[in-house]
């Protein structure tokens, strides 16, 4: 008689379970835009979720903490003139996030630690250069403040959002529709879907298609008859992908292994009510105490409720083999030196004695000064001593009013922040 071998595995026995009812987020409008997003995204320090608005495009920024029920006149993000179609967190500050639209606009935002009294209008910096909509962002996995977009108009962009500049534009490789987009682990490369059902490896900085046309899968895994958008989440710390069903109510996860048949099922976690979308915790915020593996944010129409991913252990020690050093929030390279060719991989941190997020770190946008532009060369009108120095003490008599200026803004928005902390401590004091 032949027995079947069962394969071993730490990953076999993970199990789901939906977290109490007190540590889910109440009250909240999620949008209603038809788009294949996760419309929600989480770090360690805050949840985000894409919501419903009138006459623009908005959405909310909780403390993960701030569990319960939302107050209706809770502030939101505001300042696209269309819906918001996709958010991401930068890795590499926990406080900044970008925002897409249907108002073909990229607008990065800067998030304050402390609960701010109204409405966050005003982002760090606007990006414009796609022709229609933009509905996929994603940050460059090790450079600092490079941002990619994807549009309706087919076309990929490479941001810097430290000067705003476009660093690369990919505007012929996608005949249709670009349905998602991905970067390897170090950002040498991307992935992309398209509407004409192929899948493209792009070398960004060549501007090349690598690789495309995969007729021969590894592995074909039969799912169900559901017609909802596959939302993926890959782990590489444990090599684990999760398929989170849009307008289902599982989550299929697979542990990916290096020998055939490489795919190999899991289980399911299965809940009452369908997702609207879902966030994906970076493992850094994760529990690591009560070997936590994942944990997801399960949007429904008017909640959104945290999924625990977790590995059975009777020990209460640090469980090494489940925590592998996992990427932290330093950037790796600058972003040019990405683009100047330069690879790095993520610089990792151990989770041994688990995750504490650094205090709140300001973006600084530095636009190219037009000053720094040289005249353009040929001949040109000679030119007397005496314009030449009267133009040197106009110029420093400018640079001279324009440093004030600053110094003045700058004192402003400091005596701003003071007052709305007051504020808010007041207003917490008569809670």
């Amino acid at each position: 008689m032949s027995r079947r071998v069962v394969r071993q595995s730490k990953f076999r026995h993970v199990f789901g379970q939906a977290a109490k009812a007190d540590q889910a987020y109440e009250d909240i409008r999620v949008s209603k835009v038809t788009w294949d997003s996760s419309f929600c995204a989480v770090n360690p320090k805050f949840l985000a979720i894409i919501t419903e608005a009138g006459g623009g495009g908005a959405f909310i920024v909780l403390p993960l903490v701030k569990t319960g029920r939302v107050d209706k006149n809770y502030p939101l993000v505001t300042g696209h003139t269309a819906p918001v179609l996709d958010i991401d967190w930068c890795p590499h500050n926990d406080n900044v996030i970008a925002s897409a639209s249907d108002d073909t606009t990229i607008m990065v935002w800067q998030i304050p630690d402390y609960t701010p009294v109204r409405n966050i209008t005003e982002p760090i910096i606007t990006l414009e250069g796609h022709s229609k909509r933009v509905g996929i962002l994603s940050w460059h996995p090790t450079a600092r403040n490079v941002l990619l977009s994807a549009g309706g108009d087919n076309v990929i962009i490479i941001w810097n959002v430290g000067t705003g500049e476009v660093l690369l534009s990919l505007d012929d490789m996608h005949p249709d529709v670009i349905h998602s987009v991905c970067w390897n682990s170090n950002g040498s490369l991307l992935a992309t879907t398209c509407k004409d059902k192929t899948l493209r490896i792009i070398d960004p900085r060549k501007g090349q298609v690598v690789a495309n046309n995969f007729e021969e899968p590894v592995a074909l895994q039969e799912m169900d008859t559901s017609n909802g958008v596959l939302l993926p989440f890959y782990d590489p710390d444990s090599s684990i992908v999760y398929l989170c069903g849009k307008g289902d109510s599982s989550i299929r996860y697979f542990e990916i292994t290096d020998e055939p048949p490489f795919v190999h099922y899991l289980n399911t976690f299965s809940s009452k009510e369908p997702q609207r979308g879902m966030g994906f915790m970076p493992k850094r915020g994760l529990d690591v105490s009560k070997c936590e593996i994942a944990r997801f944010y399960k949007l429904h129409e008017r909640k959104c409720e945290p999924i625990i991913m977790t590995v059975p252990r009777k020990s209460d020690l640090f469980q090494d083999d489940l925590y592998p050093d996992t990427p932290g929030p330093e950037p790796a390279l600058e972003a040019d030196e990405w683009l100047s060719g330069q690879d790095a991989e993520p610089v990792l941190i151990s989770l041994r004695d688990g995750y504490v997020p650094p205090k709140h770190r300001e973006l600084r946008v530095t636009k190219r000064n037009i000053l720094d532009v040289r005249p353009p060369s040929g001949p040109r009108r000679s030119q007397s001593a005496s314009d030449a120095s009267l133009s040197q003490h106009t110029l420093e008599t400018l640079l001279q009013e324009i440093k004030a200026l600053r110094e003045q803004v700058q004192a402003q928005e400091q005596r701003i922040t003071a007052l709305e902390n007051m504020l808010c401590e007041l207003v917490d004091g008569t809670d």
